[in-house]
């Protein structure tokens, strides 16, 4: 038996990484994905590659999330599994963030996760299950993701209110917390021997002695969204390669 035969998910931030790799993931396991991304043909070109239905628009407008679930209840389903996975990351020392960069942050990281969740719960079966994705920063910020940190930090603090204001549906709750993952985002907008040199720096701190892949990542949101976690809620699963666990970032 699949994990998630006759399930229903929702997983926002799917044209790639962490995001696209959970859709193929569940696609696997039975379930019938629906997956979101701002640039259509980027989005649509992923869904059919990992079998899922790709709906656009950005997770931090209300007014997309509402198309979304719209589309969802138009197509006469219920959601079962619920992954809140956009986010954005920029570096900015304390002397150099700026209200636009606080602000960006924010809205995405934190007001489009809540307003990702608000906005199901019409649609949410009893019983359902919710992946909030954050980041090891939440708990550990590197210089310069103070702000991203922080974001984050509200991230895990929503899993744990919403998980026991949810539990009288069953409805658990948990966050996912990646330490560095080999995604496309990651060291975007520089030169190839830049990140290179970035990736083998972040590399020294890991344990593991490399980074995560996107199906790692994919295959712990998998565990928090089907049965096999199902006297878990509230929690916080770090997939950081014992980064934080050992004081890497000590």
């Amino acid at each position: 038996m699949k994990r998630l035969s006759n399930k229903v998910a929702v997983i926002t931030g799917g044209s790639s990484g962490i995001g696209l790799a959970t859709a193929q993931r569940f696609v696997e396991e039975g379930a019938v994905v629906y997956v979101t991304g701002r640039k259509q043909q980027e989005l649509e070109a992923a869904a059919a590659k990992v079998g899922a239905i790709a709906v656009q628009g950005d997770a931090s407008n209300p007014a997309d999330l509402d198309r979304l679930y719209e589309t969802v209840r138009g197509d006469g389903r219920q959601v079962d599994v619920l992954v809140a996975n956009v986010g954005t990351a920029e570096v900015a020392r304390l002397e150099d963030v700026t209200d636009e960069h606080f602000d960006k942050t924010f809205t995405i990281n934190v007001k489009g996760t809540l307003k990702t969740v608000q906005k199901a719960l019409p649609l949410l079966n009893d019983g359902a299950s919710i992946v909030l994705v954050g980041s090891v920063s939440g708990s550990t910020s590197a210089p310069g993701f103070s702000v991203y940190g922080a974001s984050k930090a509200a991230v895990r603090s929503f899993a744990r209110g919403w998980a026991n204001e949810l539990k009288g549906r069953n409805i658990r709750v948990n966050t996912l917390a990646p330490g560095t993952t080999d995604t496309p985002g990651i060291g975007s907008g520089v030169d190839d021997d830049t990140r290179r040199a970035f990736m083998t720096h972040l590399t020294s701190r890991v344990p593991l002695g490399r980074w995560g892949r996107p199906e790692e990542q994919a295959d712990a949101i998998l565990f928090l969204a089907s049965d096999e976690s199902s006297y878990i809620t509230g929690f916080e699963l770090v997939v950081d390669g014992g980064a934080t666990q050992l004081g890497a970032f000590g």
